[in-house]
């Protein structure tokens, strides 16, 4: 029998209507997917119906798109293992960063049938210490238990609200076009997580300089999905109601210290999952037909658009 959650009325009428789920089909898709995998010499993946199912909603159902998003996934991590997590995770060393608070998942999805709501604090650490590649790592923790787990943000995708307050240059710095280029194109073209808005909260004066060099490194859709608030909390109260944000924020939606321990103990308990992560991945020297240009793809000039995947 198949081991897929049940998700709640709500979610499954959202599912129908938004990702064109079709319950009948869920297993002839996660077994076409299955077989696919199977045929596929370069890709190791795993394989158990909740990851493919959470897979196929990321995609909206389309098994071609389901089928490059996974791919993708497994060929990013193991090519840059020092910017994503899957190999080498060091759970403790992650741990610490993670502590200081950068990124923070809501207990409350918006309307309580809506996108995950997740707060981004630059700020919580100091990069004279830290660099943000390790940051990000220790943030991918929270997000791949999210892909497992979570599916309020599976279903009805995430919303970012982006805090700039007190970041320094060293922030921006650490943020490289590399760098840059490499996270867009992870979080476009190969996690299965819609990305519903960002929202960009008490931006300081040299934000312009940095949002510009990001910006067209997304795609069109994603930049309709920008919104850039300033100091303008009432503009983003119109679009998050204030109650659907931390008590730290003036809202209901549970308070950072609390939910940074809740989510310790999450990725504490998930120890054997990413020993067991480093069985997965791709090895290139098997893929079929050409080489994948790693180099020429993450230029700036270059996508991650012109992978081929069968």
């Amino acid at each position: 029998m198949p081991s897929i959650r049940p998700l709640s009325p709500a979610l499954q009428q959202n599912a129908i209507e938004q990702l064109n789920e079709i319950p009948e089909r869920l297993d002839a898709d996660i077994a076409a997917l299955r077989q696919w995998i199977a045929q596929q010499p370069h890709l190791k993946a795993r394989t158990d119906d909740q990851f493919l199912v959470n897979f196929l909603r990321g995609c909206k159902h389309s098994l071609e798109k389901t089928k490059s998003k996974m791919d993708r996934f497994y060929t990013l991590r193991t090519k840059y293992p020092e910017y994503f997590i899957g190999h080498n995770v060091d759970v403790d060393k992650l741990l610490a960063l993670f502590r200081l608070g950068t990124a923070i998942v809501l207990p409350r999805p918006l309307h309580d049938n809506g996108p995950r709501i997740v707060v981004l604090r630059m700020a919580a650490y100091n990069p004279d210490e830290h660099n943000f590649i390790e940051i990000n790592r220790a943030s991918s923790l929270m997000h791949q238990i999210m892909l497992n787990e979570d599916d309020d943000a599976i279903v009805n995708g995430v919303i970012n609200i982006l805090d700039l307050s007190d970041v320094k240059a060293g922030h921006f710095f650490q943020m490289t076009p590399s760098f840059a280029k490499k996270m867009t194109v992870f979080q476009e073209e190969a996690l299965p997580m819609r990305t519903k808005g960002t929202h960009f909260v008490n931006t300081p004066a040299a934000f312009d300089k940095v949002f510009n060099m990001f910006k067209p490194m997304m795609s069109k859709k994603q930049q309709q999905r920008l919104y850039v608030h300033g100091n303008n909390f009432d503009a983003l109260y119109q679009q998050i109601p204030q109650k659907y944000l931390p008590v730290e924020y003036g809202g209901e939606n549970g308070s950072i210290p609390e939910l940074i321990k809740d989510w310790e103990e999450r990725i504490s308990a998930y120890r054997n999952y990413w020993v067991e992560e480093q069985n997965y991945g791709t090895d290139e020297r098997l893929r079929p037909g050409k080489p994948i240009d790693f180099e020429g793809l993450f230029g700036l000039e270059g996508s991650f658009r012109q992978l081929n995947v069968d």
